[in-house]
C-alpha cells in the first residue's frame, strides 16, 4: 500500500483590492469583485469600509449580480 500525496493544484495568490470596516469593534473585509455598492457599507455592522489590499488566493465571482 503506497501512502503518496495526492495531486493538488497550486494555489495561486495575487495582490487583491479589498475593503475593510473602519469600525474599531468589527473585523470585516470583502473582495472589491464582490461588493454590490460603488462604496460598499460593512454587511456586518453597518460601518463605512476604506479600500487597501491583501495578498489572497484568487477567487473568481461568477454571479449574475456582480457588477
Amino acid at each position: 500500500m503506497a501512502f503518496g500525496k495526492k495531486n493538488q493544484e497550486e494555489i495561486v495568490k495575487e495582490e487583491t483590492k479589498i475593503w475593510v470596516c473602519q469600525s474599531e469593534d468589527c473585523n470585516c473585509w470583502m473582495r472589491d469583485n464582490f461588493k454590490i455598492e460603488e462604496t460598499p457599507s460593512c454587511p456586518v455592522c453597518g460601518s463605512d469600509m476604506t479600500s487597501s489590499t491583501k495578498v489572497l488566493q484568487v477567487v473568481d465571482n461568477n454571479s449574475i449580480y456582480h457588477k
